[in-house]
């Protein structure tokens, strides 16, 4: 099954990027549609709090999603349900966008705000025990380790943050870090450093999560640490080990060679062009100093508005 070539634009994800696009798409009188594999609101769905977009002193990451969906569909925006595999551009310059199990979108244009995946630790057990005490999402899956001991890998904005609100439901939290130094800001640094249920655990790796089966059911019960100095090794006791070691971009999608940097982050001209004409990035995929919501809007406002400018220049050489 496939769609007829009569949008303008496909937006390719719907965290705070893509919806920001949708929103700025409605608003051009462009004929858009927004695909998401998930509901709407990217990594705001996995965020509690956030305290640094203007407006909203404080605001939980659900409700700004709902916000945002709300606005960018008060402008027309079309969200539909679907997941992407791929994004080729064919011979004569349309982009088709493939989905799995459904139909593939054809347009002159294509705004990428497919964001990215968790880095995974890759040591043994962590793919065993993911879902039985090890996570990825510490607002998904705090509540139920109450009262309990954890541990957060990492050493990052993320990683701080996340230890930080765990200790609302946890009775003490180890940050565990391979270096002597956190790479998080200086802030949030001090939030930590200021909780009395946190405990740094300095130049340390994990080699292994530990756990047993119990009643049917897994468990996780430890970390086998390696001290990245002295090479000894041992274990730290913890009921749930919360992963923030890095982010991966889903700039996979894009199925031909494209200008990226050593990790995959795609890069972008400052209109949001990447160096296939009419594709577009915006987010967390894209080569930039920092990644953050308002950093992600930002981007989405310029690649919309781009997307413009660059369908007329298209139609005026058609003498269209």
């Amino acid at each position: 099954m496939t769609t007829s070539t009569d949008f303008d634009t496909i937006i390719v994800g719907a965290g705070p990027a893509g919806l920001c696009a949708a929103m700025y798409a409605g608003r051009g009188m462009l004929k858009a549609v927004t695909l998401e594999g998930k509901v709407p609101g990217g990594e705001l769905l996995a965020t509690e709090k956030i305290e640094d977009y203007p407006g909203f002193e404080s605001i939980l990451g659900r409700e700004l999603a709902e916000r945002m969906t709300a606005h960018a569909k008060k402008f027309g925006a079309d969200i539909r349900q679907a997941t992407v595999d791929g994004i080729q551009r064919e011979a004569d310059g349309t982009f088709a966008v493939k989905t799995v199990d459904g139909p593939t979108y054809r347009a002159p244009t294509v705004i990428l705000t497919a964001g990215g995946t968790p880095t995974k630790l890759d040591v043994p057990g962590e793919a065993e025990y993911a879902g039985f005490g090890v996570s990825y999402c510490a607002v998904c899956d705090g509540a139920f380790f109450r009262n309990q001991v954890l541990a957060v890998v990492g050493g990052g904005d993320a990683a701080v943050e996340e230890a930080d609100y765990l200790t609302r439901y946890a009775s003490k939290v180890y940050l565990v870090h391979r270096r002597d130094e956190l790479r998080a800001s200086k802030i949030l640094q001090e939030r930590l450093f200021a909780n009395p249920k946190i405990e740094v655990i300095w130049n340390k790796k994990v080699l292994e999560v530990q756990g047993a089966e119990k009643l049917g059911m897994k468990e996780v019960h430890g970390l086998r640490l390696q001290d990245t100095v002295t090479g000894a090794e041992s274990t730290l006791p913890v009921a749930g080990v919360f992963v923030f070691v890095g982010f991966r971009p889903n700039s996979g999608l894009i199925k031909e060679h494209f200008a990226h940097d050593p990790s995959g982050y795609v890069v972008t001209d400052d209109r949001m062009m990447t160096s296939i004409p009419g594709l577009f990035a915006a987010g967390d995929l894209r080569v930039q100093l920092t990644r953050q919501v308002t950093t992600a809007v930002g981007d989405a406002t310029t690649a919309a508005i781009a997307v413009e400018k660059y369908l007329a220049e298209r139609r005026s050489h058609a003498g269209v």
